[in-house]
């Protein structure tokens, strides 16, 4: 399956810069959980676990891209899976949102946790149902919904980096 083979770059960047963003991540949880603000725990559930989730699953597809499949066909199981499972886990996401008192979600937040992750994860499936039919455009579907969610990991990163050094700056 050399269409995949011509990937690889990109996904050793994509994995790799994934990977290192997760780690930061545990990183920052660490150096805030001396003092965590009220309702830290559930808050984090719908905002910082997510974040996580969503960098591990651009770590998950670019391993995926690497496995030497025998078929297209598996390839495209392996992320219609993972697509799937984004989706659901999105929704997942959306109750949490709603049901947790730490923080009242602005517009920007519904579309970073929540329309982002979910289009980029249902690009994924639909891209992985089309990848028999039409392979070139399917890997650049993929692609840009890896970038997506890369992207908007980042931007949840920060945003609750920055959103936990102003609570605690007017706590003081």
């Amino acid at each position: 399956m050399h269409e995949l083979a011509e990937w690889d770059s990109f996904y050793v960047i994509l994995g790799s810069a994934a990977g290192a963003l997760v780690g930061l991540q545990f990183v920052v949880i660490t150096l805030l959980a001396e003092h965590p603000p009220k309702r830290a725990a559930e808050g984090s559930q719908a905002f910082v676990t997510p974040t996580v989730i969503y960098f591990s699953a651009v770590l998950l597809i670019s391993a995926l891209m690497r496995v030497p499949w025998q078929t297209h066909a598996q390839f495209a199981g392996a992320c219609g899976v993972t697509g799937l499972g984004g989706v659901i886990y999105v929704g997942v996401v959306f109750r949490k949102m709603l049901v947790q008192q730490a923080y009242r979600p602005e517009m920007e937040d519904w579309i970073f946790h929540l329309v982002l992750p979910l289009t980029a994860f249902a690009v994924v499936a639909f891209a992985a149902v089309e990848l028999n039919s039409h392979i070139f455009g399917s890997l650049f579907g993929i692609a840009g919904a890896v970038l997506l969610l890369l992207f908007t990991g980042i931007h949840n990163a920060w945003d609750g980096a920055i959103y936990h050094v102003l609570t605690r700056k007017q706590g003081q």
